[in-house]
């Protein structure tokens, strides 16, 4: 039998190939890139793991994408515009529960990818930046005008930003509960929240008293300190030891003497963090009466410290993903036995709730806090946490 030619043999190739490769691959890999960069975070993730998730080479990956900025830009527009979609199909008029609906069910469905926009876009240049914020200010603008239409309140959107951080809040975190489960928790919170008065505040809240952050009065300190606004403005990779060193007037080759690394820098940050807000929580819980008013008490010392550290406690939210695993350890532990002390004094005041639910719901009422307090530029003052206070508490369903 004569073989065929070699010519004939790569065409017959090339057809199988093209046979079997998937129609929507650039949409399977959209889908897996937005994981890996919600998991790994922008500059840590690298096309080969997208690659890998979608079981494909890199050098066909960059078939499709020239770059890897290029593949995460089309990422952070493409939770966005599916939202911006679902509501163009929502009639004008419609009630607030049919305007929330569907952003909650598609925000389940991609939760794994969905974070990608929320911290992630300080990545982006600052056209796209502005051409993402555009989109989502249309999402805010539907969603506003419904909330107003049937909780008419002159607050400015902020009941609007607050109930799509409660639904936005399942992409943060993996606790495993059922898509519907989670679909209907969401709903009813957003729901919650946008039927509150923030303006009331909350007259049961007692003050918060936050621990003083540490003067820096040694050289670790120092460094630690000017690092933080660094990161929370650029985002850690975009800084450099130069950068820091200038900020307390030494050499980079100084810093070595202080931290191993720039990582260790920023583990360093996320555990100040993470202190900082433990002892604000065991002092706020000092003396309370019940679980409605720990909860209080929690929201608001929540709140408090999210307004008076705000670089810092966005470099720890946005950047700890990006720690090695041994780093990120202390961490992990650390925000379980805070999301717990929550979970265990919501589940007291809503006994109906089982564990996957109340942690869901107070992951919600963080995602209320973050969403509102930017929705405010974390322009700090007495009214703003109380109203933010407010809204937390709403959303946990009290």
């Amino acid at each position: 039998m004569v073989p065929a030619p070699r010519s004939a043999r790569r065409a017959a190739t090339g057809d199988r190939a093209a046979a079997t490769r998937p129609r929507n691959r650039r949409q399977l890999i959209v889908e897996a890139a937005g994981r890996v960069f919600s998991e790994r975070g922008y500059h840590t993730a690298s096309m080969e793991e997208v690659a890998s998730a979608v079981g494909i080479t890199a050098a066909a990956l960059y078939r499709h994408f020239p770059n890897k900025y290029a593949l995460f830009a089309e990422c952070a527009d493409v939770m966005v515009d599916g939202l911006v979609a679902a509501l163009d199909e929502v009639p004008p008029g419609a009630a607030l529960t049919d305007v929330l609906l569907p952003l909650a069910r598609i925000t389940v469905t991609h939760r794994a990818s969905g974070g990608v926009y929320r911290w992630e876009a300080r990545y982006l240049s600052r056209e796209d930046r502005r051409r993402l914020a555009a989109k989502f200010g249309r999402l805010v603008e539907r969603v506003d005008e419904a909330v107003r239409r049937e909780h008419p309140l002159p607050d400015d959107r902020l009941r609007a930003l607050a109930a799509l951080g409660a639904i936005a809040s399942i992409t943060m975190h993996h606790t495993s509960i059922a898509q519907r489960r989670a679909e209907d928790l969401l709903l009813a919170s957003a729901l919650d929240v946008a039927s509150c008065d923030p303006s009331a505040g909350r007259p049961d809240a007692r003050p918060v008293e936050l621990p003083v952050q540490p003067v820096p009065r040694t050289r670790r300190a120092q460094i630690l300190a000017a690092s933080v606004p660094l990161f929370a403005r650029d985002g850690f990779a975009s800084v450099t030891n130069g950068q820091i060193a200038q900020a307390v007037g030494l050499t980079p080759s100084a810093l070595y003497r202080h931290y191993p690394g720039k990582i260790d820098i920023l583990a360093a940050a996320c555990l100040q963090a993470a202190g900082l807000l433990a002892q604000g929580v065991e002092q706020s819980l000092r003396g309370v009466a019940g679980p409605h008013e720990a909860i209080v008490a929690l929201a608001a010392t929540y709140v408090a410290y999210s307004f008076e550290h705000t670089e810092l406690n966005s470099v720890a939210e946005a950047e700890v993903a990006g720690l090695p695993a041994d780093l990120r350890r202390p961490l992990v532990l650390a925000q379980r036995e805070h999301i717990a002390v929550w979970e265990q004094q919501l589940r007291l005041a809503r006994p109906e709730l089982d564990p996957r639910q109340a942690r869901v719901l107070v992951h919600a009422g963080f995602g209320v806090a973050v969403e509102a307090g930017r929705g405010l530029r974390w322009r700090d003052s007495p009214g703003h946490r109380q109203a933010v206070t407010a809204l937390v508490v709403s959303a946990l369903g009290l």
